[in-house]
């Protein structure tokens, strides 16, 4: 009860500074950039303590302040290396206060447990390589937690594109266009349905769903950030100067876990074999 109220603190502190950036501006908190970024750590925190009052296992009180800490300081590093008023004036495609609060906040509802699926497959993988455990319990809840954030993520993510369609529609006269931002979009409901589909036919197991789950953070980032670094498309007023390179960096991370995940797979198998 202590872990939860330490971690609830600066919890409601970011949900009052996000409640009172609505208050000001008269709209909801996913306008730009570095407000999904307060949004979507605020969502993201909420749910894992939600997953924690149900598995009551103090893992999810590892991934909040893991993700609570990381998504402030980006925040600040985003504010900070961009240097512009974080209140200022909106594109105008964007000043419609109906489909921020469908369109844009089910998207970034859905960007947030893309990326909380990701934060748990990342525990699951070192703690194997690391053999932080050998309780199969620990590995069976984070699967299970994984699968039940993959399914919310599928969900919001999929409402949320079918709404940019129709504003689109609205806005622009066409539905789908393909533009980069349409595609990212559609990319994090494809992979999530693949990793679905893949757990329920058997295709892949525990390793084969963790795996995934930190391939589909690259996917929305890619969705969320990368696509922006185009500038093409309806979409480009979200370009950020410098932003590339970081992207890359987490990239390389990324495809780094994934084959250390691989090989020590891999290893544990021919170990098993051996003996």
């Amino acid at each position: 009860f202590f872990n939860i109220l330490l971690l609830s603190i600066p919890i409601a502190m970011l949900i009052g500074a996000i409640s009172m950036r609505c208050f000001i501006l008269a709209r909801p908190p996913v306008a730009t950039l570095y407000e999904t970024i307060l949004f979507i750590t605020a969502c993201i925190c909420l749910v894992c303590l939600g997953i924690e009052f149900i598995f009551k296992n103090k893992i999810a009180l590892f991934a909040t302040s893991i993700v609570g800490a990381g998504g402030l300081f980006l925040s600040f590093a985003y504010e900070s290396g961009d240097g512009i008023d974080t209140m200022g004036n909106l594109a105008a495609v964007l000043n419609s206060n109906f489909w921020l609060s469908t369109h844009v906040t089910s998207v970034t509802i859905g960007y947030s447990a893309g990326l909380l699926a990701s934060v748990f497959a990342h525990i699951y993988i070192f703690a194997k390589v690391f053999r932080i455990t050998e309780d199969k319990e620990f590995y069976n809840t984070l699967i299970k937690i994984i699968y039940g954030v993959l399914c919310f993520c599928t969900l919001f993510a999929t409402v949320g594109t079918i709404l940019g369609g129709i504003w689109a529609n609205y806005s622009w006269g066409r539905f789908w266009g393909w533009d980069p931002k349409e595609n990212g979009a559609l990319a994090i409901v494809l992979w999530n349905l693949i990793i679905l589909h893949g757990r329920m036919g058997g295709i892949f197991k525990d390793f084969g769903i963790t795996i995934m789950s930190v391939f589909g953070g690259m996917v929305v980032v890619a969705s969320w950030w990368g696509v922006n670094q185009l500038g093409v498309g309806l979409h480009s007023y979200g370009f950020t100067d410098g932003i590339m390179n970081t992207l890359i960096i987490f990239a390389v991370l990324e495809l780094t876990v994934i084959s250390i995940g691989f090989i020590h797979h891999f290893l544990m198998d021919a170990k098993k074999n051996q003996s």
